[in-house]
């Protein structure tokens, strides 16, 4: 019986998607939710598990394929067809049998030469290949390095390891066509993704629709920085994460929104949307690219909370494994370039939301206090606004009540 394998759903803000790469070949055997082909659309890469055990009959959309919502890819033969032509080679083992007799042969064909031979793992090997679920296909490649040619749990380690890596070197890394070299000076011409073409896409909008306006601000991090010096190693055993710095200012970012509600707002056509609740964007570098996921509802979770997000959507945007729902809406957006050195940048709005908040690197910089001058961790603050809707005023002033925030925290571990 043919199964046919269809493209997922994607959102409405997903047209279409692309065929990365195949994980099996036409004609061999895949197992109920493998992951047969990486798909990838303007957000995320997904995988496509195979819907039913067998064969891999036809591969009807290949590599590079533009696909959409629901199409057929691929056809998968679900019978067992070893089952069915098993009696056929015990009756043709019957009658070589019998002719062999009646010639006085001693050879008589065994029916164990026509079933796959299973290789031998040690008893810890065995274990690791389960907990990786490993196929038959798969041992049979692995070449065993113990005793009798055993397959040990290095092997298994191995192999799981180079496999891990030949998959994401297919999935993240494009093709690149190497320009004929004109002495010195050779060129690569690789294509965009089409996350990095959405990305394209989604900046140019940006800057050509709204009226970016972005003003500045200076917060002294020693409270933060105590804060965590003091209580890191509570908070840690307590909650199973490590207190960071994203989290004070999603924090702070939500208290600002609460007092001047347009930062949080949106532009639909000629109306303003004022949104009741606070979906914070962390803006989050991949191999693929920038992406976005959204924290929902950031004024109803603690720290904690929020830092188990954060590192959650780091983990699985670095894999490949956020889905197109965490990529969607945000009413307000927060990006961190000082995690890469960043000292001062201008940070572009992510349509419809109407400002975004862009944090650098926190030095030590001499700065007047009570008329002396002294050092302090300082960290400069730029926040991008759509002066369409947000004036000026409420602009400065939301970006005070960030950097008070900050300046003025309470402890974490006084949280519910």
């Amino acid at each position: 019986m043919l199964i046919e394998v269809k493209v997922p759903q994607l959102s409405e803000s997903v047209a279409e998607a692309t065929l990365i790469s195949w994980h099996k070949q036409q004609g061999e055997m895949v197992n109920r939710g493998e992951n047969l082909i990486d798909v990838e659309t303007d957000k995320v890469v997904l995988e496509l598990p195979a819907p039913q055990q067998g064969i891999l009959a036809e591969i009807i959309k290949g590599d590079g394929t533009t696909v959409k919502s629901g199409e057929v890819i691929a056809k998968i033969e679900t019978e067992i067809r070893e089952a069915k032509e098993q009696p056929k080679v015990e009756a043709m083992t019957e009658k070589k049998t019998t002719s062999s007799e009646a010639s006085g042969s001693e050879e008589t064909p065994s029916v164990e030469e026509t079933e796959p031979v299973t290789p031998k793992l040690m008893p810890a090997a065995k274990k690791v290949a389960e907990e990786n679920n490993l196929s038959l296909d798969d041992l049979n490649v692995i070449k065993g390095t113990g005793r009798d040619s055993r397959i040990t749990k290095e092997d298994i380690l191995a192999y799981v390891k180079n496999k891990t890596l030949t998959s994401q070197a297919k999935t993240k890394m494009p093709e690149t066509v190497v320009m004929p070299a004109t002495g010195n000076r050779p060129e690569q011409r690789v294509p965009m993704t089409r996350l990095r073409m959405r990305i394209a896409e989604r900046l140019v909008q940006s800057q050509a629709t709204t009226a970016t306006l972005t003003t500045f601000n200076e917060v002294n991090m020693q409270a933060i920085i105590d804060l965590r010096t003091r209580y890191k190693d509570t908070f840690e055993k307590e909650h199973g994460v490590k207190l960071g710095i994203t989290s004070f200012f999603v924090k702070a970012a939500v208290a600002a929104l609460k007092k001047f509600p347009i930062i949080n707002a949106s532009v639909d056509g000629n109306d303003i949307v004022y949104h009741g609740y606070y979906d914070i964007g962390i803006a989050v570098a991949s191999p693929r690219g920038l992406v976005v996921p959204i924290i929902r509802n950031a004024d109803q979770l603690s720290l904690a909370e929020i830092e188990k997000q954060i590192a959650d959507f780091s983990k699985r945007a670095h894999e490949g494994k956020l889905t197109i729902e965490e990529l969607m809406g945000g009413t307000f957006s927060i990006t961190n370039g000082g995690v890469f050195g960043s000292m001062l940048s201008t940070p572009i709005i992510n349509p419809p939301q109407s400002a975004i908040l862009g944090i650098h690197a926190t030095k030590q910089r001499p700065v007047v206090e009570n008329g002396q001058i002294v050092i302090r961790p300082i960290n400069y603050l730029a926040l991008s606004y759509d002066h369409r809707i947000i004036d000026g005023r409420e602009a400065v002033l939301s970006l005070v009540a960030i950097k008070e925030a900050l300046e003025y925290p309470v402890s974490p571990l006084f949280e519910q």
